[in-house]
């Protein structure tokens, strides 16, 4: 969901550059071992050398902008392997993080890549799910295209109706799995990034603990709602103004709000007669995630109001977040993100010493 918001971000930068100036746009294709970014982090670059984004976690975006520049003043698309273990040398220095990164460099000011960039900012602004393609090595190298389930868009493809019904195919299972990844299809080397719209986290309480939490969770990449009963409670500047404010009583319910099975909840209304209303009402949606702030007592007496006492399920997450020690409603927002990040990934959280694996690998 990161990756999302990152690329919202990009496609704003890129559309708001003059037409009379210059960018390039960079784009981690592939990763293999350990890496800062996914496949899909962009950074780009205008002709001025400024840069927004970013492709690692900084130890890359100086060498990047330098070949950045050059393929603004080439206008030739880049393909290049950084092998980042510790016999690579990067300004003059090795990064010793085990892994390599293929980064693809691309000249953005192209009217036909523009347009294709204007079509995804508006997918994007819309959040529908889509997947973008470009040719980064082969015959086609540049030209990009944007694939939705009705099939493509924009104004860069290629015309070959055989490759493009193979990419097609290709686009259906990744975006079903939302994964993106670098294919070799022929001569031709084809990124396929999927980008599907970020899960969304409901909060039940305006209070001042949900201003922290709102957000955090907004820097991480959900979309957010804030509900509450109290007018004051929702002025637009207690909160980030992404966030959607809803006013509404615990009595009127959940209809409308449009939950389903990428939302998440925390009910915080720090009132036992509110969250007893919203868990009835919410207890029927099919959340991803439901969490309920208070201790465990407080959850077993209102689970036993409604009627579900001994018959939790998976998504009931009470008392909410995880076991941080945390103190007070910036940590306690912490906990609470953290917590549905882990849902979110599929993940059981533990400390990252103790995984075998890569950090990103399933």
């Amino acid at each position: 969901m990161k990756h999302w918001q990152d690329t919202a971000s990009a496609l704003e930068r890129m559309l708001e550059i003059d037409s009379a100036r210059r960018a390039a746009l960079a784009t981690v294709v592939r990763i293999e071992g350990s890496a800062y970014r996914r496949p899909g982090a962009k950074l780009v670059v205008d002709d001025r050398g400024s840069t927004w984004g970013g492709v690692s976690g900084g130890c890359l975006e100086a060498d990047v902008r330098e070949r950045a520049l050059e393929v603004i003043r080439s206008g030739i698309p880049l393909l290049h392997h950084y092998d980042t273990g510790s016999s690579e040398k990067v300004w003059g220095l090795g990064l010793g993080c085990e892994g390599s990164v293929d980064v693809f460099i691309q000249p953005a000011s192209d009217p036909l890549v523009r347009e294709v960039h204007r079509r995804l900012s508006e997918l994007v602004s819309a959040r529908a799910a889509c997947v973008l393609t470009t040719f980064v090595a082969g015959p086609h190298v540049g030209r990009t295209h944007i694939q939705v389930p009705a099939g493509v868009v924009g104004a860069s493809a290629t015309g070959d109706a055989a490759l493009h019904e193979a990419i097609g195919r290709e686009c259906a299972d990744l975006l079903d799995r939302g994964e993106s990844k670098l294919l070799q299809l022929g001569p031709h080397g084809v990124f396929i990034e999927t980008l599907t719209p970020p899960p969304h986290l409901v909060v039940f309480g305006a209070g001042d603990d949900a201003r922290p939490l709102a957000q955090l969770a907004v820097q991480v990449g959900f979309d957010v709602t804030v509900v509450d009963h109290r007018p004051a409670y929702l002025a637009p500047e207690r909160f980030p103004p992404s966030v959607r404010c809803v006013l509404r009583r615990a009595a009127e319910g959940v209809a409308g709000l449009g939950l389903g099975r990428r939302h998440f909840a925390v009910v915080q209304t720090h009132s036992l007669e509110h969250d007893r209303e919203w868990m009835r009402a919410l207890l029927r949606e099919p959340l991803a995630y439901l969490g309920l702030l208070g201790p465990r007592s407080r959850k077993a007496a209102l689970l036993r109001e409604l009627g579900v006492e001994g018959g939790e399920s998976a998504q009931l997450f009470a008392p909410v977040g995880l076991d941080l020690g945390a103190e007070g409603p910036e940590q306690i927002a912490v906990s609470i993100v953290a917590e549905a990040l882990a849902v979110h990934a599929g993940r059981s959280p533990a400390h990252l010493r103790a995984r075998s694996g890569g950090i990103h690998e399933p």
